[in-house]
């Protein structure tokens, strides 16, 4: 019976960046949305608590915040059926809890309240995709350490590909690099650096590979409408949808083994963003 149980459980996907403005809550939105376009139940959390954009890139207005959640959680007990009264759904199907409509509201959110969210959350949906905030936080740990896969965003400029190789010897340090997917966005913008390269670079495999659409991208993300179903079979879409692909097909074959955090990381974590 624990066997089964264990099957059962969603997988949590945390989508990560070392560098802000590369695309990240726009793969993780889109995802999202290609997840659920595949008849598996999903969620996506805002773990940027404190400029987290998720609802804009989804054109939500949320009458309710993971700060309502934290609230809640001071004086009531939560389970998975009370929580669904927070969560604002999109055309799409899937379930967003969204991040605090201002940021001095991220103080709310503790770790221990945190996981139990997460916690609920893998035991009633079947993906649960986390955008969570740029380097590594308190909270960020928290969030990759539980996660089933972590995806790692880069593109080709050497500041993002820099902080992206500290980020990885960081998850090789924690024990977690092998739940990592690296993922190069605009991989074929005009760099003197070329795809071809990153493998090496980064000492990173596997990789997927998201194409140059600025054009989409930008109106996806001003419209708040995700490519995925705004312009299903272009570029981008098709790129999201094989990602997808491989996530899923994936997920008999990685380990879900929990390693620990080494304990010189527990008092340097908070605002070592690796920005």
């Amino acid at each position: 019976m624990v066997e089964e149980k264990q099957i059962n459980e969603g997988r949590i996907v945390a989508v990560c960046s070392a560098k802000g403005g590369i695309g990240k809550t726009l793969l993780s939105v889109n995802l999202a949305v290609a997840l659920n376009k595949k008849n598996l139940n999903t969620t996506i959390l805002d773990g940027n608590f404190q400029f987290g954009d998720v609802s804009l890139a989804m054109d939500l207005q949320p009458s309710f915040t993971i700060k309502d959640v934290m609230e809640e959680m001071s004086e009531n007990e939560i389970d998975k059926e009370s929580i669904r009264h927070y969560m604002t759904t999109h055309s799409s199907g899937v379930d967003v809890l969204a991040t605090p409509e201002r940021p001095e509201y991220a103080e709310l959110v503790t770790n221990d309240r945190l996981i139990k969210v997460m916690e609920l959350f893998k035991n009633q949906y079947d993906y649960v995709v986390i955008d969570t905030g740029v380097g590594i936080h308190d909270q960020t740990l928290e969030i990759i350490e539980r996660a089933d896969d972590i995806l790692i965003v880069t593109n080709l400029e050497m500041t993002a590909l820099k902080n992206t190789k500290l980020l990885l010897g960081t998850f090789d340090q924690l024990g977690i690099r092998h739940k990592v997917r690296l993922i190069v966005n605009r991989f074929n913008m005009d760099s003197l650096i070329k795809a071809e390269d990153i493998t090496e670079m980064l000492d990173e495999q596997p990789i997927s590979y998201i194409p140059n659409n600025f054009k989409l991208a930008s109106q996806s993300l001003n419209l708040g409408i995700p490519f995925v179903i705004s312009q299903g079979h272009s570029d981008l879409s098709k790129a999201i949808f094989k990602m997808t692909e491989q996530l899923t097909s994936d997920q008999t074959k990685k380990s879900t083994k929990k390693k620990k955090r080494p304990k010189r990381w527990l008092g340097m974590s908070k605002g070592a963003d690796g920005v």
